[in-house]
């Protein structure tokens, strides 16, 4: 038989070649070769149909599963979309409750499934809330009434007092402190209401505050708390500062502030300044440290060498109420010793 010369050079096995068909076209085959002593066996098979068929298979699948992938894909962000479409407006309408303040019954607008227990349990929540938060007007109201009558009687009794004439310059004097820490505890009162209600008390028409005008009074309510201590309180106005803001909560704030620095400094100077937009408080007291400066804004915090009984709510008060009318109250150490305590009122000048 004619047997190509190439082809006689395999020894038994199966092999792929490149040979020329009948119309000289290069084209790949299987070769199986089978050599015996008395006999040489050749058999030549085109692949390339095969190999054709193979490669069409292999881009109909590639293209099944892209198609699959996609429909899976959209299936899918259509399922989720339909599934969490609810909980979605759940979500939405407890935002807008939220803003508005307005509780508003959200399980009507949901089906009898699991959102719309979830929507009942917010309804139920929304309900004892109110219900509590209304308690809680109701007792600030009684609270107000019952602080506000023996407070007014104090002070009318003081003013009474104060205009007889045959008063000492002693007892006059006394009685006048009577007189401002009555004012005082009725400024308290008005600023915890006020806290507790977490509404802004400033009128419509904008009423303003002179601040330099309450650092004096402050200081001068506070003073009777240095004693016989070798303390000297100085005050500068550097620039004049007015806030919109009740005087009352302007009081308890820089009250706050400067009465700590009253009651911690022990010998030296209390430095009180007010200029651009803020009122500083410089002590030469025992300082803080940098790593309480945040600390000791939390209730029931108390300073280092906090003399006498306190409570410790005078600066988480004052944090309370620059969070209110979106002020900046700050602690730090003062670099000659002491703290230097500031209240920034520029966000609401």
């Amino acid at each position: 038989a004619n047997v190509p010369f190439e082809w006689q050079q395999y020894g038994t096995g199966v092999y792929e070649i490149w040979d020329k068909d009948d119309e000289g076209r290069r084209r790949r085959y299987k070769l199986a070769v089978y050599k015996a002593d008395d006999v040489w066996a050749f058999m030549r098979y085109d692949i390339n149909a095969q190999q054709m068929s193979e490669r069409q298979l292999v881009t109909v699948l590639t293209g099944a599963i892209v198609i699959f992938a996609l429909f899976s894909w959209l299936f899918g962000w259509w399922l989720s979309r339909r599934v969490m479409e609810p909980v979605t407006d759940l979500a939405r309408r407890v935002q807008v409750m939220g803003r508005s303040g307005k509780a508003e019954p959200l399980a009507p607008h949901f089906a009898n499934d699991e959102v719309g227990a979830l929507a009942a349990a917010f309804d139920e929540y929304a309900r004892k809330l109110t219900a509590l938060v209304e308690r809680d007007r109701e007792f600030n109201a009684d609270v107000s009434h019952e602080l506000r009558t023996p407070l007014a009687v104090i002070g009318t009794t003081t003013e009474l007092l104060l205009n007889a004439d045959n008063l000492t310059d002693k007892v006059r004097e006394r009685l006048k402190r009577i007189e401002r820490a009555s004012r005082q505890s009725t400024e308290l009162t008005n600023a915890l209401l006020l806290l507790s209600r977490s509404e802004r008390s400033a009128p419509v028409d904008g009423e303003t505050t002179e601040v330099a005008q309450i650092v004096e009074q402050v200081i001068d309510v506070y003073r009777a708390h240095l004693g016989k201590k070798p303390v000297e309180v100085k005050m500068a106005v550097e620039r004049a500062v007015e806030v919109v803001a009740p005087a009352s909560v302007v009081a308890v704030a820089l009250g706050n502030l400067i009465g700590n620095a009253f009651k911690y400094t022990q010998a030296g100077e209390v430095v009180v300044t007010v200029g651009a937009g803020k009122v500083t408080v410089e002590d030469t007291g025992p300082g803080i440290k940098p790593e309480d400066t945040e600390r000791l804004f939390g209730r029931g915090v108390r300073g280092e060498g906090a003399g006498g009984k306190g409570a410790g709510l005078g600066l988480a008060i004052v944090r309370r109420l620059c969070e209110l009318y979106d002020w900046r109250v700050t602690l730090a150490p003062r670099p000659q010793g002491g703290a230097v305590a500031t209240l920034d009122f520029r966000l609401r000048v």
